[in-house]
């Protein structure tokens, strides 16, 4: 299993758009906002493998759907220059596998 921890800086006032475009448009294990910086948007996806993660990265990124529809509105909700995503993998204990 790998996980993703990504970490947006969600631009003034765009908080409720860019949570409701994740809530509806992406599969996520966890979505989390700052508590005090309305910035702070941190999501977590899970993938069974390599070569799933990549599959799936394709069938999202590469459609029709994402270029034209998606992808226009991200820069208007977040800072991309400042998106960190790091892999993850579970310890043995953790709840989340």
């Amino acid at each position: 299993m790998i996980f993703e921890l990504r970490q947006y800086h969600v631009r003034p006032g765009q908080r409720d758009r860019w949570v409701k475009c994740m809530e509806e448009e992406m599969v996520i294990v966890g979505s989390f906002v700052g508590e005090e910086d309305e910035s702070v948007y941190v999501w977590i996806r899970r993938f069974e493998s390599e070569p799933e993660r990549k599959r799936l990265y394709d069938l999202v990124y590469q459609s029709d759907y994402w270029k034209n529809e998606i992808a226009p509105k991200v820069p208007t909700l977040i800072d991309r220059e400042q998106i960190k995503v790091t892999r993850l993998v579970a310890t043995p204990h953790s709840v989340i596998q």
